[in-house]
């Protein structure tokens, strides 16, 4: 990333003021300091301004959590359990989740306290597949295959989704992977199509996979491999 994007990412400096303060001096990189502002820097490399760290006070924390049916993508309700009740309180300062699911659907759920990796998650124009594994109420019609590929117009925003692979499994199950991320996108586009989604569970992200050792509502640390692979 440019070193004066990765300043003025961070909401108390202005992409002007980012390069301000690269251009006088100020900023160092793995303490040294450096003046072009269009400098590329690794996603770990140690940035400095004035000699203050420019993410100080907190370790990045990137954890993968089986989330189960019933809980909230949140990091508090009033009303319903979240995803945050599961997780050690000890590691909740600045925790926030990198894509969420509905509190009835399952799966592979990515929290982390480090914005920029999680924007890069979620970023649209990067359509990083997610991959579904489904159930529908009724018999997967044979025409869904075709009509996800094509994308599905959603009326209320007046927009197409992006084309989608749908794989299927069973009479009632399919694989089903989008690029996009939008308010019930799987279930809508299943309603599209004549049917009802009764179960919902993330398999994938990118080429972050569930671990098949964590039970629901369990979580782990992600892989350094993992991490980077975002």
């Amino acid at each position: 990333m440019r070193l004066d994007r990765l300043i003025s990412n961070h909401p108390q400096y202005s992409h002007r003021a980012a390069r301000q303060l690269i251009a006088c001096g100020r900023v160092e990189v793995n303490g040294e300091i450096v003046r072009d502002t269009q400098a590329v820097v690794d996603r770990f490399a140690a940035v400095s301004i004035d000699s203050i760290p420019l993410r100080s006070g907190y370790p990045s924390l990137y954890l993968m959590l089986h989330k189960p049916v019933g809980y909230l993508s949140a990091t508090s309700d009033p009303a319903h359990p979240t995803v945050l009740d599961l997780i050690d309180s000890a590691l909740h300062e600045r925790l926030h989740i990198g894509g969420r699911l509905d509190r009835n659907s399952s799966g592979l759920l990515l929290l982390t306290n480090d914005g920029l990796w999680s924007r890069r998650l979620t970023e649209p124009r990067i359509k990083i597949p997610k991959v579904y594994h489904v159930t529908t109420a009724e018999p997967i019609a044979a025409i869904a295959a075709e009509r996800f590929a094509s994308g599905i117009h959603f009326a209320f925003e007046g927009l197409t989704t992006s084309p989608a692979q749908l794989q299927l499994l069973a009479t009632h199950m399919a694989r089903v992977t989008i690029y996009e991320g939008r308010y019930h996108q799987i279930k809508r586009m299943f309603h599209a199509v004549g049917n009802r989604v009764v179960s919902l569970h993330r398999e994938r992200m990118g080429d972050i996979v569930l671990d098949p050792e964590l039970a629901p509502g369990d979580y782990r640390l992600l892989t350094r491999s993992e991490m980077l692979s975002v």
